[in-house]
């Protein structure tokens, strides 16, 4: 009778999900492949980011990490997809300022609530926003430019890599201050958008360094200043356009892990570690570098507190643009 209690109880522990099944399962985990999903096409600055941080982790935590792409709405497909998902610690979405704070004030309609159906990681981060343009362009400077599009009202048009992102919000936030009429044209993702600038299809984009160091410095786009009140150290001799005379001008990008919601506190707090020893590793510290990002790391407390803090900030941001969305 005594072993059929126990036998009892346990099947019982593991239909409800006891702490005890959970402590156990956290610290078996992972046991299995790890899919961490980026919201933007293979080739643009999130997925170069993904990528990098992915083969570090999976040497790590001993499983391999598959990064699953799934662009579409500014992030918001792969947001909802990850929202709704198990909350196991098996599916990782790499948010940024988009996904977890500007979405839910840009769409009248998210079916995700960033800061409710996520539990954060940690913060990996921020990357500079660059203005650039193609060489065909008569410009050399940004007042220049400026000047151009006053001349030409409606004419210049402006790349990005969907509505809502900081390349979309700093176009249309440059737009607003300069007091100039240009066009925005949404890509599902920075590769194509950016590829479309090299081309001449489209004169301007804010693209991230990630993105759009190399071709800078291959002279297949002009670079006329930063988004961010700081200059980057990637590419120490551009002014930022707060420099140039747009005082307070700051569209900068940033990025971090989250899991769905109600994902075991143990599990989280081992993806952090992970994430953690992934961030300080040289060999990772060296390729972010490379890439123009300025890492941020720290706990997933932390990463909320920042989160909290953006969302004004950005919201701010589309009320002025007026870049609000249906």
């Amino acid at each position: 009778m005594y072993r059929k209690t126990l036998a009892f109880l346990a099947c019982l522990g593991l239909l409800l999900g006891t702490p005890a099944a959970s402590t156990a399962q956290a610290a078996e985990y992972p046991t299995r492949p790890v899919t961490l999903v980026v919201a933007f096409t293979p080739g643009g600055a999130s997925d170069v980011l993904a990528r990098i941080l992915g083969r570090k982790l999976e040497q790590i935590l001993g499983q391999p990490f598959v990064v699953d792409n799934r662009p579409g709405a500014g992030g918001n497909v792969a947001a909802e997809a990850v929202a709704h998902t198990a909350a196991d610690g098996y599916t990782l979405l790499l948010g940024n300022n988009a996904i977890l704070a500007t979405n839910a004030a840009l769409y009248k309609k998210v079916n995700f609530d960033p800061e409710a159906d996520f539990a954060p990681i940690g913060l990996i981060g921020s990357q500079a926003n660059i203005l650039v343009v193609n060489p065909a362009l008569p410009v050399k400077s940004m007042a220049e430019l400026i000047a151009l599009a006053k001349a030409s009202p409606g004419k210049l048009n402006f790349a990005s890599s969907g509505h809502g992102l900081a390349a979309h919000l700093a176009g249309e936030l440059f737009k607003a201050e300069a007091k100039i009429d240009i066009i925005h044209v949404p890509y599902k993702g920075a590769a194509p958008a950016l590829q479309d600038v090299i081309a001449g299809h489209v004169q301007m984009m804010f693209a991230t360094a990630s993105s759009v160091v190399p071709h800078i410095r291959e002279g297949k786009v002009r670079a006329l200043g930063v988004a961010t009140l700081q200059r980057t150290a990637v590419l120490p001799d551009i002014p930022t356009i707060d420099e140039l005379g747009i005082k307070g001008f700051d569209a900068t990008t940033w990025h971090g892990l989250v899991v769905p919601a109600r994902t075991p506190k143990d599990i989280v707090a081992t993806l952090n570690r992970a994430l953690v020893a992934t961030l300080d590793d040289p060999a990772v510290k060296k390729s972010l570098g490379d890439l123009g990002v300025d890492i941020i790391g720290g706990s997933p407390e932390q990463f909320a507190v920042y989160i909290r803090a953006e969302i004004p900030k950005w919201t701010a941001i589309i009320k002025a643009s007026g870049a609000k969305l249906d």
